[in-house]
């Protein structure tokens, strides 16, 4: 296992701030891809549209369908007119929302939060460990009155969180179907209706798995040993047709490719019950090098924040060294960085 420094080390890098992607491409597929070959230690500079010409037939490719939520709401508290804001996390029981909140000064057991527009307001029940549990009024399932009040709750890199209608449709892959998520699973923002239809066309078969993804996947490494990192813990759910699917491409030899860090953390996850099988539940899974990967051949991603879990995971596929010279590469070729950024396609 590489030492403590290293893994500092390779968790950092300057990136100059011009690169962060603060707006999606006009088309989702012209989004560059940096081509890694682990085996021959290459790089290939590519779109995301020559993905049919970079796969093989037979192929499967492994998606996270999971939904953003209109996580964020913004409103004004009763007692001092002062702004608030929250971020949905959970509905910790029927009624009783648990939420990130940041507003001026101490808010109070029972104080009223008037969310605009003015038909909803949110009650603050109890003071958690960094978050609140919050009634709202009227009541209703969080999918329904988020999806009314709420905002889509961009990461604070790209214009300081601030989303505007079309985040709603490009801030969710095109094929998202399950609520639940508080940030996007971002390699899949690239892909379009039509390029899925040209990737099937080339014999490339898709499946489907859940990992709701939480504001944890944001978190920095808080020490430089991952060792002494608290993993946060995510929902996901592999179900029987995916298992099928990847059991049959493993048997022809053929490919399993992830695509991003949430479908990968979800294979893995219930790899760790063998043999493969349909699964559902919470995972704390923290995948570091050295990490033997036993489901996933092949990796869509994005460009990942320094400091993070997502950037080691990523290491621990393709060789931390190799990783790190690719970043520094991505940089010297003024890819696009994070959520709104390009892609890369590890083989």
């Amino acid at each position: 296992m590489p030492s403590p420094d290293s893994f500092s080390q390779l968790l950092d890098y300057t990136l100059p701030p011009e690169l962060i992607a603060q707006e999606p491409l006009a088309q989702r597929d012209e989004s560059r891809l940096m081509v890694l070959d682990r085996r021959k230690k290459s790089i290939e500079h590519r779109h995301f549209y020559d993905l049919p010409e970079l796969l093989q037939p037979e192929d499967l490719i492994v998606r996270n369908i999971s939904k953003v939520l209109p996580a964020r709401v913004v409103g004004t508290r009763a007692t001092t007119g002062g702004r608030w804001e929250g971020l949905f996390l959970a509905e910790e029981k029927p009624d009783l929302w648990r939420m990130l909140t940041r507003t001026k000064g101490k808010p109070l057991p029972d104080e009223t939060i008037t969310i605009v527009p003015q038909e909803f307001e949110l009650v603050l029940r109890e003071k958690g460990d960094g978050y609140w549990l919050v009634e709202p009024i009227p009541r209703g399932s969080p999918f329904v009155l988020l999806e009314k009040y709420g905002q889509i709750p961009l990461p604070p890199y790209i214009r300081k969180g601030q989303a505007n209608e079309a985040d709603r449709h490009r801030y969710q892959t095109v094929y998202a179907q399950k609520q639940g998520s508080v940030a996007a699973p971002t390699a899949g923002l690239h892909f379009t209706p039509e390029l899925i239809q040209k990737l099937e066309q080339s014999g490339i078969t898709f499946a489907d798995v859940t990992l709701h993804v939480g504001q944890g996947t944001f978190e920095t490494m808080r020490s430089a040993d991952p060792r002494e990192h608290q993993m946060h813990s995510e929902f996901g759910q592999l179900p029987a047709e995916t298992v099928q699917a990847i059991l049959q491409t493993k048997a022809k030899g053929k490919r399993v490719v992830a695509v991003g860090t949430t479908s990968t953390r979800t294979l893995e996850s219930a790899a760790r019950i063998q043999p493969l099988q349909p699964w559902e539940g919470e995972t704390d899974l923290f995948i570091y090098p050295p990490y033997s990967f036993q489901v996933v051949d092949a990796l869509i991603t994005n460009f990942h924040l320094p400091q993070t879990t997502l950037l080691l995971l990523v290491a621990a596929f393709a060789d931390p060294q190799f990783i790190r010279e690719a970043y520094q590469e991505a940089i010297r070729q003024r890819y696009r960085f994070f959520s709104y950024g390009d892609a890369m396609l590890i083989l």
